[in-house]
């Protein structure tokens, strides 16, 4: 079984880093026009299919909406695995521009592809994040949705419990008068641990896609209670999953 286990794991990452390197020559084509790029963000789509396909990772997304055509959203998911970004590219369709942290864009090859297809911020830099805001209201102008983990990171302990929110998205979502959907991501801390290992381990991706939260009638003021409410309906369906292990 060790053996196994251990092929397995070999498989993913290499199945995992093949496919990026087959679509890469086309990531660096339609990154270089703004009219490209919604293709570019497709092939994330492709590579995510292929790997959880060739991967044998069977995915289970539950869509409680239906979004509605020419509808912008901000779409605020729980972080707890490097899994997370190709899981949102295989369940959310349309070109939804990431933001986040400014690491990614500084890995060899995936950091090209990120920080010119994406939003790449410096949570310890006020400018950095301040020019993350006011690029992300642009694409929102442009008609894009945003994909954003309010947390700011991964949390180092307790998984899948979260951490406080940041308020980044939900004035944004305020500002531009675009709905926020929660998204909890239930299983990919076991399927991918941030543990420094990188060992990944088979078993069903499940994620829930839930209503949309409308943010006509907030005020700047009231970031906090839609930040809070956001946070509950992730909580409430992880602590449902999981009740003994979210606190």
């Amino acid at each position: 079984m060790k053996i196994l286990n251990g092929l397995y794991k070999a498989w993913v990452w290499l199945c995992f880093v093949m496919f990026f390197f087959i679509l890469f020559p086309f990531f660096v084509l339609f990154v270089q026009r703004e009219s490209w790029k919604p293709a570019g963000h497709f092939l994330n789509k492709i590579w995510a299919y292929a790997v959880f396909g060739f991967c044998f990772l069977p995915t289970r997304v539950e869509y409680r909406f239906k979004p509605r055509k020419n509808t912008t959203y901000i779409y605020c998911a729980n972080h707890t695995s490097y899994l997370d970004i190709p899981s949102l590219c295989y369940a959310l369709s349309g070109y939804n521009v990431f933001i986040g942290k400014a690491s990614l864009a500084k890995v060899p090859l995936f950091g090209y592809m990120f920080r010119n297809l994406y939003i790449a911020v410096d949570r310890s830099s006020p400018r950095s994040k301040q020019q993350s805001i006011i690029r992300a209201m642009e694409e929102i102008d442009k008609g894009r949705g945003l994909i954003i983990f309010p947390e700011g990171t991964i949390p180092k302990e307790n998984h899948p419990n979260m951490i406080p929110f940041k308020d980044g998205a939900f004035r944004i979502a305020i500002e531009k008068k675009v709905p926020i959907v929660p998204v909890t991501i239930l299983d990919n801390w076991k399927i991918l641990p941030d543990d420094g290992k990188f060992l990944p381990k088979r078993q069903p991706m499940r994620m829930v896609i839930h209503e949309p939260i409308e943010t006509h009638e907030y005020t700047l003021e009231q970031t906090g209670v839609l930040k809070q409410k956001t946070f509950d309906v992730i909580y409430q369906e992880l602590k449902k999953h999981y009740p003994e292990r979210v606190i």
